[in-house]
């Protein structure tokens, strides 16, 4: 029997509607010291990490990263590798009650010699690392190792044991008289002397039960060099659940007596999920449901952790602020409760909790594959960056494009922007023989819009010269001012949202939101209602049919979404999930538009 069981609490809300070089550097190095002192460990930079996560997720500063790597204040690539010190327990108190040291994996390492080298079980570096596998250990990549010993000698113990003495029963002695010289109740001397139950009679031979220490010498065997490294190729077991049990938090503000535009859009959102639930009660998906606003601040949440819904739950979504999203993630850590955080790109905590799993891409992360995407669509070009000193500068983004084609060799210039002779400046740069993509430095709509006329009018007098435009998230929401002169000008911008609303799929969404809850979706970007509508779809569903530890199956799930897509990936062996999947949306000049997912 499906089952739906919504518990609001406060209000109701259901109608709110990672190289030889690299080796020799790590070669003998898991610890070592360097000409400074430092006990070290080296990391190999993985796409879409920066100096401050990479800090984060070891416990150090940014600063003892610039230190040990002077040239990664300038920048930092996938593929280098960093000097990290070891956490110091005198300087880093958390470094005391965690107890990890960090090690580099060399050539020719194994599991099984890693337990000798540090004398840990095994089995406590694979419960430590969850992302560890035979595919991820592999050289260059790290893992912490926790300050767990590993008993491989005879040890002695004093152990309490119970032993049966004999005791003669001498004249005039009574059954009373016996206990109390014991300390034994008639019921336990009788239990060990049946015979008792025809009377006490002298010269019996009782058996009386005793408490004693004793020395007692333990040998731990150490297992054999194939089981441990077979530990590997263990995955974790996951359990099918009739029914998913899912916490909902977020700021629903009940206590407001109007809601907010903010508190809006989280209202879509919830409202969305529930359509998901409702298409999942088709395919035979039971969801316990208990929802609970949020509020600002902790002391809700310090509250709503109490109660047993979410002590229980096999999910938890929600959250908006870094304070409730700290106190949650540790609480589901602790409880090993999958915790998906859906609207933040900034939290930390996804960088040391293994049960996080992070859907809003880190700006990192996007740059780096848009970046990457870039380079592969305009391998051939001729790029040429538009500088402007306009808002919504995009420096990180188009400084790690830069570095992307450099190291890549494609060919770039650079222009910078006048009103006046704009097209004239850019004709000098435009190559005869290639196709031309032109990328402002800005996301700005105000330089859009001084650019798009121009452009429009230069690439339809002279087509040969085969001009693109290459953009970002927010220039879908200027598609009333600029539609038409995407498709022109061969528009090519990179999201992680996006909704394609001629499509059947986003048209049956909006039919049925409104048939729903007697509204439209807010016009805003993203769409909160698709966003909620797509992680129930995805995550409840993934429950349903890899069970509790559907991480296991990430690369076997395949959801095909309304606007938001999904490919979680670990961010290191101990930390949580990021979503790393990005769009490059194609605005065609035969007036049709492509979502190519990267």
């Amino acid at each position: 029997m499906n089952l739906l069981r919504i518990n609001i609490l406060s209000f109701l809300l259901c109608t709110l509607a990672f190289s030889g070089y690299a080796q020799q550097q790590m070669k003998n190095s898991f610890s070592t010291i360097n000409e400074t002192g430092d006990q070290i460990f080296y990391h190999t930079v993985e796409r879409g990490q920066t100096v401050y996560s990479i800090a984060t997720m070891y416990g150090v500063s940014t600063e003892d990263i610039y230190r040990l790597n002077p040239e990664s204040r300038q920048s930092i690539k996938a593929g280098s590798i960093l000097k990290v010190p070891q956490r110091d327990a005198s300087s880093h108190p958390q470094a005391a009650s965690e107890g990890y040291t960090y090690h580099t994996i060399q050539p020719q390492e194994t599991l099984y010699r890693l337990s000798i080298e540090y004398n840990v079980p095994a089995t406590e570096i694979i419960k430590e690392n969850p992302g560890l596998s035979a595919e991820t250990f592999t050289i260059g990549k790290t893992i912490r190792i926790p300050a767990i010993q590993l008993k491989t000698l005879p040890t002695t113990e004093k152990k309490k044991v119970d032993k049966e003495l004999e005791y003669t029963v001498q004249a005039k002695e009574t059954l009373y008289r016996i206990c109390r010289k014991f300390n034994i109740s008639s019921n336990e001397l009788i239990k060990h002397n049946p015979a008792l139950k025809q009377g006490l009679k002298k010269g019996m031979v009782l058996k009386i039960p005793v408490e004693t220490e004793q020395i007692v010498t333990t040998t731990t065997e150490r297992p054999t060099e194939h089981e441990v490294n077979a530990l590997l190729n263990v995955k974790k077991e996951s359990k099918q659940l009739n029914i998913i049990k899912v916490a909902f938090l977020l700021p629903f503000m009940t206590e407001e007596e109007v809601p907010s535009s903010t508190t809006a859009r989280f209202i879509e959102y919830y409202e969305g999920f529930l359509m998901a639930l409702d298409s999942l009660r088709n395919i035979g998906c039971s969801v316990d449901l208990s929802v609970f606003d949020a509020g600002k601040g902790t002391k809700k949440i310090q509250e709503i952790l109490k109660e047993p819904a979410l002590g229980n739950a096999d999910l938890i979504i929600g959250a908006v602020q870094d304070n409730q999203i700290n106190m949650i993630a540790k609480f589901a850590e602790e409880h090993q409760i999958k915790y998906v955080i859906p609207f933040t790109s900034k939290n930390d905590d996804v960088l040391t909790n293994p049960y996080i799993f992070q859907v809003n891409t880190p700006h990192s992360y996007l740059y780096a594959n848009a970046a990457e995407a870039a380079c592969k669509l305009f391998a051939d070009d001729n790029v040429i960056f538009l500088k402007t000193n306009h808002k919504e500068q995009k420096t990180e983004f188009i400084k790690t494009l830069k570095l992307e084609m450099g190291q890549k060799k494609i060919r770039m210039k650079e222009l910078v922007y006048h009103e006046q002779g704009f097209i004239a400046d850019l004709e000098k740069l435009i190559d005869p023989n290639r196709s031309n993509i032109l990328i402002p430095t800005s996301g700005d709509m105000d330089i859009l819009l001084k650019i798009k006329t121009p452009l429009r009018m230069y690439a339809e007098s002279k087509p040969q010269y085969m001009l693109t435009l290459f953009g970002y998230p927010e220039w879908q929401t200027y598609t009333r001012e600029c539609l038409e002169d995407f498709f022109a000008l061969n528009t090519y911008i990179y999201s992680n949202f996006y909704a394609d609303q001629l499509s059947p799929g986003v048209q049956r969404f909006n039919a049925r939101f409104k048939s729903s809850f007697s509204k439209v979706p807010i016009n805003t970007f993203p769409k909160y209602g698709m966003l909620g509508y797509d992680t129930g779809l995805y995550f409840l569903g993934a429950i349903h049919k890899y069970g509790s530890n559907f991480e296991n199956s990430l690369s076997k799930i395949r959801y095909k979404s309304i606007q938001t897509s999904f490919s979680f990936e670990r961010v290191n062996n101990w930390g949580g999930f990021i979503n790393t999947q990005i769009f490059i949306i194609h605005y065609k000049p035969d007036f049709t538009i492509n979502r190519i997912e990267q």
